[in-house]
């Protein structure tokens, strides 16, 4: 079963922020996203489905955040992983899912 991506305004903002190398690496993972959005490791401590991505732009490691809300998969965010995931309640509450 193919899940529909659906990335959020906000992360589509912040992908343009990033290098083409880190924009290629995100398109590949995407795509491995699509077929299997259980694949990457999920986040706990919130009552939704949420997972991350890591990946690395300029030297920073950076993790993708989705939600898998079947059959779609929302992607929601980038975050910088030297903030700890603070900002992640953040941006769920800005995007209505707190």
């Amino acid at each position: 079963m193919d899940y529909i991506l659906k990335p959020s305004l906000f992360f589509l903002e912040q992908l343009d922020d990033l290098s083409d190398k880190a924009a290629n690496i995100i398109d590949n993972k995407l795509r491995l996203l699509k077929i299997n959005p259980f694949r990457f490791k999920r986040i706990e401590g919130y009552d939704l489905f949420l997972f991350r991505i890591r990946f690395e732009d300029n030297r920073k490691e950076k993790r993708i955040i989705y939600l898998v809300n079947k059959p779609h998969i929302e992607i929601l965010c980038i975050l910088d992983r030297d903030k700890e995931y603070n900002d992640l309640t953040k941006y769920l509450r800005k995007l209505g899912y707190l």
